[in-house]
């Protein structure tokens, strides 16, 4: 199993968090929007990873 790209996924997960924080703290974001963001992104990059390693 490749596990290389998914430590990727992991350690990008973390950037964008961290940018998004950012992003909610100057648009004024709430907590439930924060996390259906956070939500829909490790979807979305589980998906992606589940496509690579086939």
């Amino acid at each position: 199993m490749e596990i290389t790209g998914l430590i990727l996924l992991v350690f990008l997960a973390f950037l964008v968090a961290w940018l998004l924080n950012k992003v909610r703290r100057f648009f004024r974001l709430g907590n439930v929007a924060y996390a259906g963001v956070m939500i829909v992104f490790v979807i979305a990059m589980l998906l992606i990873w589940g496509q690579s390693i086939r």
